[in-house]
């Protein structure tokens, strides 16, 4: 199992979700956020009270997936995340060590179906 980090376009975060939905990946977290790169879109940044520096909005998408499902979720996420302009976004993909319910404490890849 994989776990799969999208920094995404807040605008494109219902594109990404309605995609990844219709191929069967139907749970997910997203995030509401704030960053900065050096590829950040320059004409999408803005003052933050929180913070001191110049910042863009992201969702942030996290997903739990099959570890021969993780090519299919990235190649969604890219089509549908993406404008073609810097700042569209980053992906990362993690080992997941161990899943376990809590309601249940029903362990391994069966606790995400």
């Amino acid at each position: 199992m994989k776990l799969v980090k999208a920094y995404i376009r807040p605008m494109l975060l219902e594109d990404v979700y309605t995609a990844l939905r219709k191929e069967g990946h139907c749970c997910m977290t997203v995030f509401e956020g704030e960053g900065t790169g050096r590829f950040s879109d320059p004409n999408d940044q803005h003052g933050s009270l929180n913070f001191p520096a110049m910042h863009t909005h992201v969702a942030k998408i996290e997903i739990a997936v099959a570890s021969k499902d993780v090519a299919t979720v990235i190649d969604i996420i890219k089509k549908h995340g993406k404008t073609g302009h810097k700042g569209d976004g980053i992906l990362f993909v993690c080992p997941i060590e161990r899943v376990t319910r809590i309601r249940d404490g029903k362990e391994g890849a069966t606790v995400l179906n």
